[in-house]
């Protein structure tokens, strides 16, 4: 049975291999530890597929593997030693090659030249001629005076120009070839850039040459219009071909010359981590997928500041960890979704599916290598306690990235909380496939006119901070986010959160 790489997570594309805990030999027990393989996102132990035998390990470990691919093939013990033989197959696949060869050479031949006038050239050419001189004197007034060579010239060049202009064709587009004609160049002068060695129309731009040159083309037109005598004088009207060179300018403009900064005498070179790497492949194609829209609002935290300011000892000598403004935030922002269901959606082809539970995301920053969003799942069933636990540890484990794969999977909707760095305003992005994003950012003090019992206004010192949600205008519209934005305004600054410590 193959052992292939496991998904572990929404956006982890590969994993390194970083120990394998079974050898080749070994016996293997269904779910018992194979090998620990590190991403982007976790550290973790992935069990056997199923019992037997590991018969092949192919991917070794410090090596970086595909989601999907075969890392290692477990067998039964006799299927152990059937391992060795694929060295082999490998003579068996060379008489075949040496096979194939003789059906290709004889496609080349019947293509280049199905009529194999090389003998009988000659005789055909000659009886052609007579007719065709007398049509081109008249078209070209340009080449009026030498009207007599023009008989001569006809008849001579059909025998060369058909062995020439049947390798040229093979090589050639007909508008190249056109080109060439134009300009009086020699195929056989012209290095093909193109495929198989085709010559390209830059190929023939860049060979320079008479632009337009006239006597060149009259060879070509005098056989081609030998009946037509009458429509022949038009030619000299559009005649002008000079607007053929301008079309070879466009090509030659897009050469931007861009600089490429380079590290210079005491710059420090850090390449780009695994994660770094994804996580800038994340962001670009969330960037390219949504179409992200912004919208703010103040929010009053004084009512969510007493509460913390008065429980703070208790909670942290019987939670052990501080009692901070995030879990305030994730349980209001589960109780609007209630009314506001669309913002707990993901984009899905065509269609906006809507979920039914909140499986809230929460950034966590890993020590400034990296961020990893973990899922409390079902966060719309729980208080505010639970929350904070959650929260807690998941942040805990994350960045000792001792998360399973399973817990960074499933988010329905994110918060991100930069505000423990005094940030003001922070307009994140978004995080496929969900519609919208929390940023909570800096709550400080600041003078602010209030109302009191009576109705009277008033100066106080209040708490404030600012919440910004960045959202996918396919899945609503402006009203719709700024009204999300005010109940959860109206939720944080009335709720009784003294109910939810009890």
């Amino acid at each position: 049975m193959d052992v292939t790489m496991p998904q572990l997570g929404e956006t982890v594309t590969e994993g390194t291999i970083t120990r394998w805990l079974k050898q080749v030999g070994d016996p293997v027990s269904a779910d018992e530890p194979l090998f620990e393989v590190s991403t982007d996102k976790v550290d973790s132990e992935v069990p056997a597929p199923s019992s037997g035998v590991l018969s092949e390990i192919r991917i070794a470990e410090g090596d970086t593997a595909q989601v999907g691919a075969v890392l290692a093939v477990i067998g039964d013990a006799a299927a152990a030693t059937p391992t060795p033989p694929p060295a082999a197959e490998p003579p068996a696949a060379a008489p075949l090659a040496a096979v194939a060869p003789p059906p290709v050479v004889p496609v080349p031949v019947p293509v280049s030249e199905p009529v194999a006038p090389a003998a009988s050239a000659p005789p055909p050419v000659a009886p052609v001629p007579p007719p065709a001189p007398v049509a081109p004197p008249p078209p070209e007034p340009v080449v009026a005076p030498p009207p007599p060579a023009a008989p001569v010239v006809p008849a001579a060049p059909p025998v060369a120009a058909p062995a020439a202009a049947a390798g040229a064709a093979a090589l050639t587009s007909p508008i190249v070839r056109r080109l060439i004609a134009e300009r009086g160049l020699d195929p056989a002068s012209i290095t093909g850039t193109g495929e198989g060695g085709r010559i390209t129309r830059k190929d023939v731009l860049d060979a320079g040459g008479p632009h337009g040159a006239v006597p060149p083309v009259v060879p070509i037109v005098a056989p081609v219009a030998s009946a037509p005598t009458p429509p022949l004088p038009v030619a000299p009207t559009p005649e002008p071909a000079v607007p053929v060179p301008p079309m070879a300018a466009p090509p030659v403009a897009p050469t931007p010359a861009q600089p490429v900064p380079s590290a210079t005498r005491g710059d420090l070179v850090v390449p780009f981590t695994n994660m770094r790497r994804r996580t800038a492949e994340h962001m670009l194609r969330s960037k390219a997928t949504s179409a992200h829209v912004y919208t703010s609002i103040e929010v009053d935290f004084e009512r969510v500041q007493r509460v913390r300011a008065a429980n703070s000892a208790v909670w942290k000598g019987h939670e052990g960890f501080s009692l901070t403004y995030l879990p305030f935030i994730a349980r209001a922002v589960c109780d609007t979704v209630d009314d506001f269901p669309n913002v707990n959606a993901s984009v899905v082809d065509e269609t906006l599916v809507v979920h039914r539970d909140v499986h809230l995301a929460i950034a966590v920053d890993l020590d400034f290598a990296g961020l990893i969003a973990p899922v409390v799942r079902g966060a719309g069933g729980k208080r505010l306690r639970a929350i904070a636990r959650e929260i807690h540890d998941l942040a805990t484990r994350a960045r000792a990235k001792q998360l399973m794969p399973d817990e960074v999977l499933g988010g329905t909707f994110t918060v991100t909380n930069p505000g423990p760095y005094g940030t003001f305003l922070t307009l994140p992005i978004i995080n496929q496939p969900q519609v919208a994003m929390l940023s909570t950012d800096g709550i400080a003090k600041e003078a602010r006119v209030i109302e009191d019992v009576e109705g009277g206004d008033l100066i106080a010192v209040r708490h404030v901070g600012m919440l910004a949600l960045a959202w996918d205008h396919r899945a609503f519209d402006g009203a719709y986010a700024a009204a999300f934005l005010n109940a959860l305004k109206e939720h944080l600054e009335r709720h009784d959160w003294a109910s939810e410590l009890d």
